[in-house]
C-alpha cells in the first residue's frame, strides 16, 4: 500500500488539499483530525469542562469512533451516529486540541488509523501522521501557512456557513492551538525531517494543490 503523510498546524488547508490528492490519485482519504474531534465532541456532550487526562480517559470506554467512506467521501461515526457536521463547529475545534494531548486518547485512535493505511493506499492528514502514526509513509508533506492568514479563510469558511465570529478571537484561538499542538509532551506538531515543507501563505488553492502534487 502507498500512504501520503500531510502534517500541519489547524487551517493551513490540509484536509482540502489532502481531499484533492486522494481524488486526483484515487486513494482513500482518511483525516484523523475527524477522530480526535469526535472524542473531543463526546466529551462536550457529557458535560465536560476541563479536558485532560484526569477527566477524558475514563470516557474512552463508551466511545466507539468510526470512518466509513460512502462515494469516495469520508464520513465519521459516534456510537453510529453520523456526527461529519457535528465536529465541524468551532468549540469542537478547541476540544480536539485538548484531548489529542492526553497519551490514552492518542492510545486509543492509533492502531485505527494504522490499520486503515495498512489496507488502503491513502492520503492522510493531522499533526503527527509522518513523525508517529506513518514514520515510513512514501511521501511526507509539511502544509503551513502564517496564523492571520489561516485566520481569514477560516473566518471566511464560517461566514460562509452563516457563523458570525469575531476574526480576532479567531486569531487567537489559532496561536494558542499552535502553541498547545507544538507543545504537547506527546507527539508534538513538528515537521518531519524527510517531509517537504509547502507554505500556502501566498499561494492560492490551487497553487498550493499542484506544488502538493508535483512533491507527490
Amino acid at each position: 500500500m502507498i500512504s501520503i503523510a500531510i502534517d500541519g498546524p489547524a487551517g493551513a488547508g490540509k484536509s482540502t488539499i489532502a481531499k484533492r490528492l486522494s481524488a486526483e490519485f484515487g486513494f482513500i482519504y482518511v483525516d484523523t483530525g475527524a477522530l480526535y474531534r469526535a472524542v473531543g465532541l463526546y466529551a462536550l456532550r457529557q458535560g465536560l469542562t476541563q479536558l485532560n487526562a484526569q477527566t477524558v480517559p475514563p470516557l474512552l470506554p463508551q466511545i466507539t469512533v468510526k470512518l466509513k467512506f460512502v462515494d469516495g467521501l469520508q464520513r465519521v461515526f459516534l456510537n453510529d451516529q453520523d456526527v461529519s457536521e457535528a465536529i465541524r463547529q468551532n468549540e469542537v475545534s478547541m476540544a480536539a486540541s485538548d484531548v489529542s494531548a492526553i497519551p490514552a486518547v492518542r492510545e486509543f485512535l492509533f492502531e485505527l488509523q494504522r490499520n486503515i493505511a495498512k489496507e488502503n493506499n491513502i492520503v492522510m492528514d493531522g499533526r503527527d501522521i509522518g513523525t508517529v502514526v506513518l514514520p515510513n509513509a512514501d511521501v511526507k508533506i509539511f502544509l503551513t501557512a502564517s496564523p492571520e492568514v489561516r485566520a481569514h479563510r477560516r473566518h471566511l469558511e464560517l461566514l460562509e456557513k452563516g457563523q458570525s465570529v469575531d476574526f480576532q478571537q479567531l486569531l487567537e484561538e489559532i496561536k494558542t492551538r499552535d502553541h498547545n499542538d507544538s507543545t504537547r509532551a506527546v507527539a508534538p506538531l513538528k515537521q518531519a525531517e524527510d517531509a517537504v515543507l509547502v507554505d500556502s501563505s501566498d499561494l492560492t488553492l490551487e497553487e498550493a494543490v499542484s506544488a502538493a502534487a508535483d512533491t507527490v
